[in-house]
Protein backbone atom coordinates (compact mmCIF):
# COMPACT_ATOMS: atom_id res chain seq x y z
CA UNK A 1 0.00 0.00 0.00
CA UNK A 2 2.82 2.45 0.79
CA UNK A 3 4.11 2.22 -2.78
CA UNK A 4 0.78 3.19 -4.41
CA UNK A 5 1.19 6.92 -3.88
CA UNK A 6 4.67 6.79 -5.43
CA UNK A 7 3.29 5.06 -8.50
CA UNK A 8 0.50 7.64 -8.75
CA UNK A 9 2.99 10.49 -8.43
CA UNK A 10 5.25 9.00 -11.14
CA UNK A 11 2.23 8.40 -13.35
CA UNK A 12 1.12 12.01 -12.95
CA UNK A 13 4.63 13.27 -13.68
CA UNK A 14 4.79 11.13 -16.83
CA UNK A 15 1.43 12.46 -18.04
CA UNK A 16 2.61 16.04 -17.41
CA UNK A 17 5.83 15.37 -19.32
CA UNK A 18 3.81 14.07 -22.26
CA UNK A 19 1.51 17.11 -22.14
CA UNK A 20 4.54 19.43 -22.00
CA UNK A 21 6.00 17.77 -25.10
CA UNK A 22 2.65 18.00 -26.88
CA UNK A 23 2.34 21.68 -25.95
CA UNK A 24 5.69 22.49 -27.52
CA UNK A 25 4.76 20.65 -30.71
CA UNK A 26 1.35 22.37 -30.86
CA UNK A 27 3.09 25.75 -30.71
CA UNK A 28 5.69 24.83 -33.34
CA UNK A 29 3.58 22.92 -35.87
CA UNK A 30 -0.05 23.71 -35.19
CA UNK A 31 -2.56 21.48 -33.48
CA UNK A 32 -3.69 19.45 -36.49
CA UNK A 33 -0.14 18.65 -37.59
CA UNK A 34 0.86 16.84 -34.40
CA UNK A 35 0.40 13.08 -34.31
CA UNK A 36 0.73 10.66 -31.44
CA UNK A 37 4.05 9.37 -32.79
CA UNK A 38 5.42 12.92 -32.80
CA UNK A 39 4.38 13.40 -29.19
CA UNK A 40 5.88 10.07 -28.10
CA UNK A 41 9.20 10.95 -29.74
CA UNK A 42 9.26 14.44 -28.23
CA UNK A 43 8.36 13.11 -24.78
CA UNK A 44 11.02 10.39 -24.99
CA UNK A 45 8.60 7.52 -24.55
CA UNK A 46 7.22 4.74 -26.70
CA UNK A 47 3.86 4.99 -28.45
CA UNK A 48 2.63 2.19 -26.19
CA UNK A 49 3.49 4.28 -23.13
CA UNK A 50 1.79 7.31 -24.63
CA UNK A 51 -1.38 5.30 -25.30
CA UNK A 52 -1.39 4.08 -21.70
CA UNK A 53 -1.92 7.68 -20.62
CA UNK A 54 -4.03 8.99 -23.51
CA UNK A 55 -6.32 6.73 -25.54
CA UNK A 56 -6.09 8.82 -28.70
CA UNK A 57 -5.18 12.23 -30.07
CA UNK A 58 -8.51 13.75 -29.01
CA UNK A 59 -7.94 12.59 -25.42
CA UNK A 60 -4.44 14.10 -25.45
CA UNK A 61 -5.73 17.40 -26.83
CA UNK A 62 -8.55 17.47 -24.31
CA UNK A 63 -6.17 16.77 -21.41
CA UNK A 64 -3.92 19.60 -22.57
CA UNK A 65 -6.84 22.03 -22.84
CA UNK A 66 -8.11 21.05 -19.40
CA UNK A 67 -4.71 21.50 -17.79
CA UNK A 68 -4.27 24.92 -19.34
CA UNK A 69 -7.85 25.98 -18.58
CA UNK A 70 -7.32 25.21 -14.89
CA UNK A 71 -4.08 27.19 -14.88
CA UNK A 72 -5.59 30.18 -16.71
CA UNK A 73 -8.73 30.01 -14.55
CA UNK A 74 -6.65 30.25 -11.38
CA UNK A 75 -4.74 33.24 -12.73
CA UNK A 76 -7.96 34.97 -13.82
CA UNK A 77 -9.57 34.41 -10.42
CA UNK A 78 -6.50 35.81 -8.70
CA UNK A 79 -6.40 38.87 -10.96
CA UNK A 80 -10.03 39.86 -10.27
CA UNK A 81 -10.17 38.87 -6.60
CA UNK A 82 -10.21 42.51 -5.46
CA UNK A 83 -12.88 43.62 -7.93
CA UNK A 84 -16.25 44.00 -6.22
CA UNK A 85 -18.46 45.32 -9.04
CA UNK A 86 -19.95 42.25 -10.81
CA UNK A 87 -19.92 43.83 -14.27
CA UNK A 88 -16.33 45.05 -13.99
CA UNK A 89 -15.35 41.65 -12.63
CA UNK A 90 -16.78 39.95 -15.75
CA UNK A 91 -15.07 42.44 -18.07
CA UNK A 92 -11.74 42.15 -16.26
CA UNK A 93 -11.93 38.35 -16.17
CA UNK A 94 -12.68 38.06 -19.89
CA UNK A 95 -9.92 40.51 -20.83
CA UNK A 96 -7.44 38.76 -18.54
CA UNK A 97 -8.27 35.35 -20.01
CA UNK A 98 -7.87 36.71 -23.54
CA UNK A 99 -4.58 38.44 -22.68
CA UNK A 100 -3.11 35.36 -20.98
CA UNK A 101 -3.91 33.14 -23.96
CA UNK A 102 -2.56 35.66 -26.47
CA UNK A 103 0.68 36.09 -24.50
CA UNK A 104 1.57 32.41 -24.60
CA UNK A 105 2.52 30.99 -28.01
CA UNK A 106 1.55 27.50 -26.87
CA UNK A 107 -2.00 28.67 -26.14
CA UNK A 108 -2.28 31.19 -28.96
CA UNK A 109 -1.56 28.35 -31.42
CA UNK A 110 -4.99 26.90 -30.63
CA UNK A 111 -6.68 29.99 -32.05
CA UNK A 112 -4.69 30.40 -35.26
CA UNK A 113 -6.45 30.01 -38.58
CA UNK A 114 -7.02 26.31 -39.15
CA UNK A 115 -6.86 25.44 -35.46
CA UNK A 116 -9.64 27.62 -34.08
CA UNK A 117 -12.40 25.14 -34.93
CA UNK A 118 -10.88 22.53 -32.65
CA UNK A 119 -10.31 25.09 -29.90
CA UNK A 120 -13.90 26.28 -30.17
CA UNK A 121 -15.24 22.73 -30.10
CA UNK A 122 -13.20 21.80 -27.05
CA UNK A 123 -14.10 24.98 -25.21
CA UNK A 124 -17.81 24.40 -25.81
CA UNK A 125 -17.84 20.70 -24.93
CA UNK A 126 -15.39 20.73 -22.02
CA UNK A 127 -16.98 20.09 -18.64
CA UNK A 128 -13.83 21.48 -17.02
CA UNK A 129 -14.11 24.83 -18.81
CA UNK A 130 -17.85 24.94 -18.19
CA UNK A 131 -17.46 24.27 -14.47
CA UNK A 132 -14.66 26.86 -14.13
CA UNK A 133 -16.79 29.53 -15.84
CA UNK A 134 -19.93 28.57 -13.92
CA UNK A 135 -18.09 28.72 -10.59
CA UNK A 136 -16.69 32.12 -11.51
CA UNK A 137 -20.16 33.47 -12.33
CA UNK A 138 -21.90 31.88 -9.34
CA UNK A 139 -21.80 35.09 -7.30
CA UNK A 140 -22.23 37.53 -10.17
CA UNK A 141 -25.99 37.86 -10.07
CA UNK A 142 -26.54 35.78 -13.21
CA UNK A 143 -30.00 34.21 -13.11
CA UNK A 144 -28.73 31.12 -14.92
CA UNK A 145 -24.99 30.87 -14.21
CA UNK A 146 -24.41 27.71 -16.31
CA UNK A 147 -26.03 29.25 -19.41
CA UNK A 148 -24.30 32.60 -18.81
CA UNK A 149 -20.99 30.78 -18.40
CA UNK A 150 -21.39 28.99 -21.74
CA UNK A 151 -22.15 32.28 -23.41
CA UNK A 152 -19.18 34.03 -21.77
CA UNK A 153 -16.85 31.24 -22.93
CA UNK A 154 -18.20 31.70 -26.48
CA UNK A 155 -17.46 35.43 -26.30
CA UNK A 156 -13.90 34.79 -25.08
CA UNK A 157 -13.31 32.26 -27.88
CA UNK A 158 -14.71 34.80 -30.34
CA UNK A 159 -12.29 37.47 -29.14
CA UNK A 160 -9.41 35.01 -29.42
CA UNK A 161 -10.28 33.96 -32.96
CA UNK A 162 -11.46 37.36 -34.27
CA UNK A 163 -9.82 40.06 -32.13
CA UNK A 164 -11.22 43.54 -31.79
CA UNK A 165 -9.37 46.52 -33.24
CA UNK A 166 -7.60 47.11 -29.92
CA UNK A 167 -7.90 46.51 -26.18
CA UNK A 168 -10.15 49.53 -25.71
CA UNK A 169 -12.65 48.27 -28.28
CA UNK A 170 -12.73 44.82 -26.69
CA UNK A 171 -13.23 46.34 -23.24
CA UNK A 172 -16.03 48.56 -24.52
CA UNK A 173 -17.83 45.66 -26.24
CA UNK A 174 -17.58 43.52 -23.12
CA UNK A 175 -18.75 46.35 -20.84
CA UNK A 176 -21.69 47.36 -23.03
CA UNK A 177 -22.95 44.10 -24.46
CA UNK A 178 -21.66 41.20 -22.37
CA UNK A 179 -21.30 42.14 -18.71
CA UNK A 180 -24.83 43.54 -18.27
CA UNK A 181 -26.38 40.41 -19.74
CA UNK A 182 -24.12 37.97 -17.89
CA UNK A 183 -24.65 39.65 -14.53
CA UNK A 184 -28.36 40.22 -15.03
CA UNK A 185 -28.16 43.99 -14.64
CA UNK A 186 -30.33 46.22 -16.84
CA UNK A 187 -28.88 46.21 -20.36
CA UNK A 188 -27.00 49.32 -21.28
CA UNK A 189 -26.96 50.79 -17.78
CA UNK A 190 -23.58 51.32 -16.23
CA UNK A 191 -23.21 51.33 -12.42
CA UNK A 192 -23.00 55.18 -12.41
CA UNK A 193 -26.32 55.40 -14.34
CA UNK A 194 -28.37 53.45 -11.78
Amino acid sequence: MSGDWMRDERSSAAAQRILDAAAQLFAERGIDSVGMGDVATAAGCSRATLYRYFDNRAALQSAFVHREARRIGARVAESVSGTDDPEERVVAAALTAVRLVREEPILAAWFRMGNSGLAAELSHTSEVISSLATAFLAGSGAADAPAAAKWLVRIIVSLLTVPGADDAEERDMLARFVAPVVTGSPAGQRPADR
